[in-house]
């Protein structure tokens, strides 16, 4: 199991990524919610220029948001500052990344075609956009020679996607894996994971637990809802968030919701997340406990752990890195 850290782009975060190195994490994924936090590939190009060895990556950039010759251009500007051998592109239809702005995520039938092209061009094809052949023309000198090759991730949670990642011979990052999804065809399964490694003395009720692993419990009943997903219903407080959020004008619900999504805990999230929702958080465990919670993930096919600190972002790091390594 390899163990990385995730991170919405605050202006500490390429401190983080700095210390996320140190501690021996594998990959720094970082956010690309604009509507909510910082840029993702200037803050993935500042934790370039401190870092020596940890693997860095958008975990997931939304093709919709760029222009794809932009999208290739920063992959190609990262790649000249690390090596191809420490970048990882991870692409997402935009759960976050459009739903905090309002939109629908983009579709299976149309996301896959729009991630091929940014391939293309980073092997230095011309691809047809808005009607016109298009080609990366940086000369010698200017930018990575083409091709870039470097591996691509999508952010999956159904069936539509796992299989377009099949098809793509891509990896899967999610957030919530479903109990009968396969992925014996998958060589990189990464998981999303929130949480925060309890001190011996604290419990689910913890304040401080409930603070930390709060935001990440909390988006479990965004996307719930947002996606008309029926495991809102199984959910402490399912019912009560329902008519929190669904009083809120349809037109500016999203804002509401989506008010320090991942970061901290909005005001309609501080009236559903208690200690007995703390198990949507599959991270949050004592720290003697967390080796077998690990052991859990890999048998349902998990390779890798992305884990997103919240709070006291250097404890959480240093905490989870320790339990992690049976410390």
């Amino acid at each position: 199991m390899k163990i990385s850290a995730a991170f919405p782009p605050v202006p500490e975060t390429p401190d983080h990524i700095v210390l996320a190195e140190a501690l021996g994490y594998e990959t720094a994924w970082v956010y690309d919610t604009p509507a909510l936090q910082l840029d993702c590939w200037m803050t993935l190009a500042l934790a370039a220029v401190r870092t020596n060895s940890i693997r860095l990556g958008p975990g997931v950039l939304i093709p919709s948001l760029r222009h794809p010759m932009v999208t290739a251009s920063a992959i190609a500007t990262l790649v000249g500052l690390v090596g191809a051998e420490r970048v990882v592109i991870g692409a997402g239809t935009g759960f976050t990344g459009r739903r905090a702005m309002g939109q629908r995520p983009l579709s299976w039938k149309t996301f896959p075609s729009m991630v091929a092209d940014v391939q293309a061009l980073l092997r230095g094809e011309i691809v047809e956009i808005d009607g016109a052949p298009t080609q990366m023309l940086h000369g010698t000198g200017q930018a990575t020679a083409r091709p870039i090759d470097v591996p691509w991730i999508l952010g999956v949670n159904g069936p539509r996607g796992l299989a377009a990642a099949e098809e793509m011979a891509c990896g899967v990052f999610t957030s919530r894996p479903r109990p009968d999804a396969n992925y014996g065809n998958i060589d990189d399964v990464i998981l999303l994971g929130f949480g925060t490694v309890m001190d011996p003395d604290e419990t689910f009720d913890s304040p401080r637990v409930i603070e930390t692993a709060g935001p990440g419990v909390a988006v479990a009943y965004h996307a719930f809802l947002e996606q008309h997903d029926a495991r809102l219903d199984s959910l402490p407080n399912g019912e009560s968030f329902v008519e929190l959020a669904t009083a809120i004008e349809p037109r500016t619900r999203h804002l509401a919701l989506h008010t320090g999504h991942l970061t901290t805990m909005n005001d309609i999230d501080r009236q559903i997340v208690t200690g007995d929702s703390m198990h949507v958080a599959p991270l949050t465990v004592h720290g003697s406990d967390l080796p077998d919670r690990i052991g859990q993930l890999a048998e349902q096919g998990i390779t890798e752990i992305a884990f997103q600190p919240m709070g006291d972002i250097e404890r959480e790091l240093r905490a989870f890195a320790a339990a992690a390594n049976g410390g």
